[in-house]
């Protein structure tokens, strides 16, 4: 009724004395509609919760009607929760019309717990919801205090005086319970607290003495939020509220220097940051960035939420300002310090400006398109790389062994020291011959091949509807499929993968080609196909 209400006020605000007219939400079980949901008007002319539509529009004419929308109410119900982040960050779903916040060290800035529950249903009630809450040492009592009695803040050991005049409804037991226990004289939970615990177990059953001990704090109840507390959290509060983009971003600047100091207190660096923007109308924009690497610099935190932004407008929407802004450190990892004087630059410059330039592109166009070729241990040339998320690849697993005997990295234990990509390329010829083509056709495409004996290379080829006549070639270079890894290098119509015979040649023209013959003549076919992979610059 409050989604209704809240969207009808809007497209036509009430003036002074005018009455709200009667509005109910109806829900059809079976072939019957009965009424859900009321407002104060139609309870006001004595209409109830599961009347039949069909009466209730008999004894008022003009009521209003809608469908129910669980969907609907479940996403208002779920953007609530997000408002409530303002309060503390665990935040859980309570059925389908509440919510239920650990504030277990958060009340304290809003000068108390009392005081917290007034400013949270103070603002809900202005944002047009009617809404009752409560504050408890257990969730069980707070429920039942909230929704079955009038809602207050009780007072830590207090729990037995406030539950007491309660009925049983309120600690959320079977229905049959409930009857049970209105038959037998006992329809109040302080008629329970003082009886025997065994006696009520044997008859009613264990749920109903476990939901008492939860009320009371005897058992613990944990809640589970809708998102796990964020790693470090800044925020700042203002008294007038601001819009501007260059307002927010300097407030960024500001809370991303107090995450700084706490990552730096933690030797830790962030890797995934969430900006929180409350607005005035409890509309809640959230903007997340991903870094390639641990980051805690401000500047550096600043400009990706800055490119975030700059490439959609849309997600800044400032509406009437915002009045909270927090900054939170949703993921972080291991980031010891470095010296950043008195050191040679190299490969640790490159490094820093290489993941700098990741985190820029990752802000705009999402880190998971921007990739990196990652080497795989295949046998097959066109599955020995594969792109993989730059922000997830550490440096020394994007470096390949060989190249003259030279080693890139791999290899090598955590404890031995690897030359840097620098000192490795140093060491190489001056001229590596280039024994296969930088650029791979995948898949490749096949030609029609002439060759003087079945395993020999080929004398000339047609390829794209050209003939080229072969002058040299290189080869073969045999690459079978390993015996141990079985049909792992199968082809996509699931043929299991042959032996190929590479070999590199020339045409007459200069032109250079990566050719391959696959299937071993009357071991494994007795048509050999022939395919070209590759064309050397």
């Amino acid at each position: 009724m409050d989604r209704i209400l809240r969207r009808l006020n809007a497209a036509a605000p009430h003036k002074a004395g005018d009455v709200e007219p009667p509005f109910a939400v109806a829900s059809r079980t079976g072939n019957v509609h009965r009424l859900v949901s009321l407002n104060r008007t139609a309870r006001a002319l004595g209409l109830k919760r599961q009347d039949n539509l069909a009466d209730a529009r008999a004894r008022v004419p003009h009521l209003l009607v809608e469908d129910v929308a669980p969907s609907q109410d479940a996403a208002l119900l779920e953007r609530l929760a997000d408002w409530c982040d303002r309060y503390t960050p665990l935040v859980a779903l309570d059925g389908t019309d509440g919510l239920l916040l650990d504030i277990t060290g958060c009340a304290h800035l809003f000068d108390g717990e009392e005081a917290l529950l007034v400013d949270a249903l103070s603002r809900l009630k202005q944002q047009g919801f009617v809404v009752q809450g409560a504050v408890a040492d257990t969730p069980v009592a707070a429920f039942a205090v909230a929704r079955f009695g009038e809602g207050r803040c009780v007072a830590s050991g207090a729990e037995r005086a406030a539950l007491s005049p309660l009925p049983i409804e309120a600690l959320r037991v079977d229905v049959d319970v409930v009857r049970a226990l209105n038959r037998v004289g006992l329809p109040t939970i302080g008629a329970l607290l003082d009886r025997p615990r065994a006696p009520l177990a044997n008859r009613f059953g264990l749920e109903l003495v476990r939901r008492l001990d939860l009320a009371l704090g005897h058992e613990k109840e944990p809640i589970s939020p809708r998102f796990a507390a964020p790693l470090v959290v800044a925020e700042r509060r203002f008294f007038e509220p601001i819009g501007l983009v260059e307002d927010v971003e300097a407030v960024v600047f500001s809370l991303a220097g107090q995450v700084r100091e706490a990552l730096e207190r933690r030797c830790e660096g962030g890797r995934a940051f969430e900006l929180a923007l409350f607005r005035v109308d409890g509309a809640v924009q959230r903007v997340v960035v991903g870094t390639s690497r641990p980051l805690r610099d401000a500047k550096r935190i600043k400009a990706l939420f800055a490119e975030k932004l700059k490439v959609d407008e849309s997600v800044l929407d400032a509406g009437y300002g915002y009045d909270l802004i927090r900054l939170a450190v949703v993921e972080a990892q291991e980031a010891t310090g470095q010296q950043l004087v008195l050191s040679e630059e190299g490969a640790a410059q490159a490094d820093a400006d290489l993941s700098g330039l990741i985190d820029r592109l990752g802000a705009r166009l999402g880190l998971d398109r921007i990739t990196r070729l990652l080497p795989m241990d295949r046998h097959l040339p066109e599955r020995q790389t594969e792109f993989v998320p730059a922000a997830l690849v550490r440096e020394d697993a994007v470096s390949w062994v060989g190249f003259g005997g030279a080693d890139f990295g791999l290899g090598r234990s955590e404890h031995e020291t690897s030359p840097s990509l620098e000192a490795a390329w140093q060491e190489l010829p001056l001229e590596l011959p280039l024994e296969r083509p930088l650029r791979l056709i995948d898949p490749a495409e096949p030609v029609d091949a002439v060759a003087m004996v079945p395993d020999g290379p080929p004398l000339r080829f047609r390829w794209r509807r050209v003939l080229y006549k072969v002058v040299r070639s290189e080869g073969p270079e045999r690459i079978a499929p390993p015996w141990w890894a079985g049909n792992i290098d199968a082809d996509v119509s699931g043929e299991r993968a042959t032996t190929r015979d590479y070999f590199r040649i020339e045409d007459e023209d200069g032109r250079r080609f990566w050719l391959y013959r696959e299937g071993l003549y009357a071991r494994e076919t007795t048509t050999p196909r022939w395919y070209l992979q590759g064309v050397f610059a």
